[in-house]
């Protein structure tokens, strides 16, 4: 791991997050990927992901607490919990026996697939894009929970599926943050009984507040300029991107 100053750790783990929260806020995911893919540079991913679970719990509460009205719970409670809670002890329990790196890079390289042929079909209106069947829907959800569980950055499957059910871009950012306080509420417990959430975890996640903070009001107020076709293919740029770094930084 780099050995650097407070200040210059400090500078770009700051500059991440804010630009992850950021893109949370408007498009409903996007925060714990961004933040890793910079701050797993400078800091283990042991300490980095439990530090980050609390922020993100954070956001997520925020979106569900103003936009409540707006989350579609037949596709939350229906489709989306049940399956990616199944998956989340998987993916904790993978880190045991299987190389992270490996992992994250073929995780990856799904993402950039998924993300240049949905962007190839963004031609077509998206109330004609049909949602998946059932048996690929779940398991790329079943998959999504188990990354989630290893990484924390499972969302771009249930991105993936919410995105062909889910076409009013309000619906699709309240129901996305209701997933992650349930999924994270979950994750919080579990670090907590692995002993993860020590003094330095504590520490990191104060020391981040301000950005989240000014990361919110950047996403809202950025959220209400953003017309729906844009938001579509904003959603999977940033996949694209997300798979991109995952598979350079393994």
């Amino acid at each position: 791991m780099i050995e650097l100053p407070a200040l210059a750790l400090a500078l770009p783990l700051a500059l991440a997050a804010l630009i992850g929260f950021s893109v949370e806020t408007v498009l409903g995911f996007g925060a714990t990927l961004i933040t890793v893919a910079i701050g797993s540079f400078f800091i283990d991913l042991e300490t980095l992901l439990p530090a980050i679970a609390p922020l993100n719990l954070l956001l997520s509460l925020y979106l569900v607490a103003r936009y409540h009205r707006e989350i579609d719970r037949r596709v939350l409670f229906g489709k989306l919990v049940p399956y990616m809670a199944l998956g989340l002890p998987l993916g904790l329990a993978l880190l045991w026996v299987a190389d992270p790196s490996v992992l994250k890079r073929l995780f990856g390289a799904f993402l950039v697939a998924v993300s240049a042929l949905e962007l190839w079909r963004s031609r077509r209106a998206m109330d004609s894009i049909a949602p998946l069947t059932r048996v690929p829907e779940a398991a790329l959800l079943l998959l999504g929970g188990a990354i989630h569980g290893a990484f924390m950055t499972g969302g771009p499957m249930a991105v993936y599926v919410a995105s062909r059910i889910l076409h009013d871009k309000s619906r699709y950012r309240a129901t996305l943050s209701a997933l992650w306080a349930v999924l994270n509420t979950m994750l919080l417990v579990l670090y907590g009984l692995r002993g993860q959430l020590g003094a330095s975890e504590r520490g990191l996640s104060v020391a981040l507040l301000p950005s989240i903070a000014m990361g919110m009001l950047v996403g809202e107020l950025a959220f209400r300029r953003v017309p729906t076709a844009m938001f579509r293919t904003l959603v999977f740029v940033m996949l694209l991107a997300s798979g991109v770094a995952l598979v350079v930084r393994g």
